[in-house]
Formats: structure tokens, sequence, C-alpha cells
């Protein structure tokens, strides 16, 4: 018997049946140059995969960078391959240096940008990426107001505490706005805060997760081991989970992935893909190498028995 609790792969009108997993932009136009973004974001598209997710601050923490690199690479691979129908975009608004903050012409200045960058008319889904404290029916009715100009499809939230997303939402309620429909959470195997008052929210009003680092800064690749020395701009991150527990973690992933015959990272993924109230993991790929493991877990379905081991291992 296989697992089949996981939410419905829509966010409102985004549909993503038989792709429930989004492709991280953080890396385009950083680690991975204009070559390998391409051959990444058309892999992803070959392989059947809907969204992109990116943000308008990706990468200004990277020397010479500003901000808008990764949506300045996403809409030169759009304007290349012109297969904006072919996939659906995610960005994010309150931290890129020009556009600081969830005020209302904040939001309306900077979605305009990125829709500029990117190249395209409209946003699928665009998230407030942090909060700022301003008031957040103002914030709301922003977000609503690009839904009714058609700038933006759908709205998500991501990084905001409990309280403020319900105060969102009693916005929603009081003016009549176009309510939330994604929220982006950090969460992942090893990291499973998000299953206490985030995750009942995320249930109490209806929100489609998708997890961000959701292979632990590349720690359930399972290229961190004893002994092992990983060349990558996170390796001290990801080493740091490399503890009994982690190690747990490891060995019954590798169980698992031998049993499929598939990587330790697909196996990771296909574990957060059935978690209740989650409709696609997000995860990140430098080049082509690295995306096939990530594909893996769209056709990769693990039995409950399997579920359930990660599920104790990681406990």
């Amino acid at each position: 018997m296989t697992v089949n609790t996981h939410t419905a792969p829509t966010l409102g009108t985004l549909d993503l049946a038989g792709a429930p997993l989004a492709l991280g932009g953080n890396v385009f136009g950083w680690t991975a140059d204009r070559d390998d973004s391409f051959a990444v974001l058309s892999g992803f598209a070959d392989a059947g995969g809907r969204l992109i997710d990116t943000a308008d601050v990706y990468s200004a923490w990277a020397p010479g960078h500003r901000g808008g690199e990764s949506e300045e690479m996403i809409g030169q691979w759009l304007a290349a391959t012109g297969r904006r129908d072919d996939v659906l975009i995610a960005t994010k608004v309150s931290e890129h240096q020009d556009f600081r903050g969830l005020s209302a012409s904040t939001i309306k200045t900077a979605a305009e940008a990125s829709l500029k960058r990117l190249g395209t008319d409209h946003i699928d889904l665009y998230y407030a990426h942090f909060d700022h404290d301003e008031p957040i029916a103002q914030t709301a009715a922003a977000f609503s107001e690009l839904v009714d100009e058609g700038l933006v499809r759908e709205i998500g939230i991501s990084n905001f505490s409990v309280a403020r997303i319900d105060e969102w939402m009693d916005a929603v309620a009081a003016d009549g706005l176009h309510r939330p429909v994604a929220l982006q959470p950090h969460y992942n195997l090893v990291e499973r805060g998000y299953e206490g008052d985030l995750r009942a929210a995320a249930q109490r009003h209806g929100l489609g997760a998708l997890p961000y680092w959701s292979l632990a800064k590349g720690f359930l690749t399972g290229k961190y081991r004893d002994g092992a020395s990983v060349e990558s701009v996170r390796a001290a991150d990801a080493s740091a989970y490399l503890d009994d527990r982690g190690r747990r973690v490891l060995t019954v992933l590798d169980e698992v992935a031998a049993a499929h015959a598939v990587p330790v990272a697909s196996v990771a993924l296909a574990w957060l893909a059935v978690q209740p109230t989650v409709v696609a993991p997000i995860a990140s790929a430098r080049n082509t190498s690295q995306l096939e493991t990530l594909v893996g877990a769209l056709s990769l379905t693990l039995a409950d028995d399997e579920v359930e081991a990660l599920t104790a291992a990681s406990a």
C-alpha cells in the first residue's frame, strides 16, 4: 500500500498536477551561469516540471550583485525558448535593496520591476517574502489589487508568524480581498518545526505549502558523510546536520534509495511531498546532473512503511 495523503496539486487557479516539485531559482545568475541555467530550466520543463520559484532579491548576497539576477536569467530563458506557457513563475517582494518592505507603493513598483526583468505580463504566484511589520490590511489590499489588475494570478506568504497570517486572513474576510493560496515554510526531513502551529495555520486557512531548503542546504543529497569533503558555498551549514540524528536519517535514506534504485535526494523530496499540506517542495540545481536527482522525485512513490521509517529516524 502506498501513501496518498498529500494535498491536491493545485494552488488556487494554478495546476501542478503531475508535477509536485518546484525548481528553486536562487542559483540562476549566481552559481549557475547562463549555459547551466538555461540547461537546468529546459531540463526541468522537459521533465514535466511546472513551477519555477525565485525572488527579486536573488542573488544580492553575491559580491557585485544587486538582486534581480535570477529573475533576469529566467526572463532571458523565457525569451530565448518561448516557453512561458509551459511553466508557472513564482517570485517574491520585500527584500530587494530598491524595494524593501511591504507598503502598498513598494509592492506595486517591485512587482512592475519583477515583471520587466522576467519579460512577462503576469506573475503566476507572488509572495510576501518577509514580514516588515507594516499594517497587514494595507499589504493584503495591495496584493489583492495586483490580482484585480491581472499582474498576479495568485498570492503567497513566506516567513510570516502564525499571528500575522491570521491577521492577513482577517483582512481578507473583512475587506473582500483575494485570498493567499500558498505558504512557503522552512521544512525538510531534518527541520520539522513546521509541523506544529504553522502547519495548523496552513490547514486552517487552506494554504498549500511549498517548503524551501527541502534538501537541508544539500545535506539530504547524501554527499555529506563522515570523512567526506564537499566543495560548496553551503558546506558548513549542511555539515552541521551530520550528528547522530543526521546519520540515522542517512541510513534509512540509503536503504529506501537502494530499494527504488534512485538517488538519496529523490527519496528526501518524495517524503516531503506526501506530508500534510505540502503541494510541492522547492529544490535547486546548479547543473543538469543535479537536476536529474531532483526530477526523479516526480515519479517516485514511497510505501507507507518507508515514509514511517524516515519519519521515525528524523524524530
